[in-house]
């Protein structure tokens, strides 16, 4: 009898352990769109080579003081193949799909938000504003 209980409770907490390393790292925590221009886009690590980027999302004039204000969206991407449509069009203004978990993984990038797809591209004219 004793020996059934010990059984069942470390099942209950192997199960419990594993629930919360799921939850943690690979439960999906929103997911949603990102439109900028991507200005970085690298694939590096010393371990785990993995694809980072940064994409500047469009600023808006201040009425009182004229400046630009920016955001900046760092992700990782996990997808050889969309790393691939991302590194050949850098400079262009995309529209990302992203997924947000509440932590990072070593294999996964250094960035909670993964993008998983590239909606679209548009080039941009440097000879516009």
């Amino acid at each position: 009898m004793k020996r059934r209980v010990i059984t069942i409770s470390i099942i209950v907490l192997l199960l419990v352990i594993i629930g919360i390393f799921y939850y943690r790292y690979y439960f999906v925590f929103g997911d949603g769109t990102k439109a900028g221009t991507m200005n970085y886009f690298v694939h590096k690590g010393y371990v785990f080579k993995t694809y980072e980027g940064r994409l500047i999302q469009a600023g808006f004039r201040s009425p009182g003081q004229g400046a630009v204000q920016s955001n900046e969206f760092m992700f990782s991407v996990t997808d050889p193949k969309v790393a691939e449509k991302l590194n050949a069009n850098a400079g262009a203004y995309l529209e990302l799909h992203y997924k947000e978990y509440f932590h990072t993984l070593p294999w996964r990038g250094v960035s909670k938000f993964v993008v998983d797809s590239v909606i679209s591209v548009r080039k941009v004219d440097p000879q516009l504003p």
